[in-house]
């Protein structure tokens, strides 16, 4: 039996990032909320204002044999723009800031090595993700759980935001599809 652990990433619309982590293997769960605020202003209509110092985020939950932290955070600056600075697309504002929220030194460690060195390979523009230490975590409302896969291309915001996304993710990291996702 596995020790599971938890990843906390934002990188912009949590159902964007929800969306690719949902279908990694080694990936248990994934919950999307928000962290870096107050409980009493995480709520999705509060935390849009922008003021609440939350961002929208995801809770990954993984299991190490399986899949790495490292190889977790690979797929979040790969799948994500990290330069730009609270802003993805078309989407605002500090709640959709790039943002790893670590849960102990090594993820510290992990986190900074890999703003260092693997996202500066692949970007051109200076990385702007926020490292910071995990404190708490808000789930979302239950309507934003799993969104992409209950709705998919019937919103045009996951027409033209996320299912661009989930095809470069499934492409370019199509070793690490959940069996069940590779044949879909």
């Amino acid at each position: 039996m596995s020790n599971m652990q938890t990843a906390t990433l934002g990188g912009g619309c949590f159902w964007c990032v929800e969306a690719i982590f949902e279908q990694v293997q080694g990936v248990d769960s994934v919950v999307s909320g928000y962290s870096g605020g107050t409980k009493e202003t995480a709520d999705y209509k509060t935390v849009c204002t922008g003021t609440t110092r939350h961002a929208e985020v995801i809770q990954v939950h993984f299991d190490p044999q399986e899949i790495s932290y490292d190889e977790i955070l690979e797929i979040f600056f790969t799948t994500h723009d990290p330069t730009t600075l609270n802003r993805q697309g078309n989407d605002r504002g500090t709640q959709y800031r790039s943002v790893i929220f670590y849960h102990n030194d090594e993820q510290r460690l992990v986190a900074e090595e890999k703003k260092t060195n693997f996202a500066t390979q692949i970007w051109d523009d200076p990385i702007v993700t926020e490292i910071s230490p995990f404190e708490t975590f808000y789930p979302a409302e239950d309507y934003h759980q799993g969104y992409y896969e209950e709705v998919g291309d019937r919103n045009p915001y996951c027409s033209f935001v996320i299912t661009p996304k989930v095809s470069k993710f499934r492409k370019q990291f199509a070793h690490r599809l959940k069996k069940d996702k590779a044949a879909g």
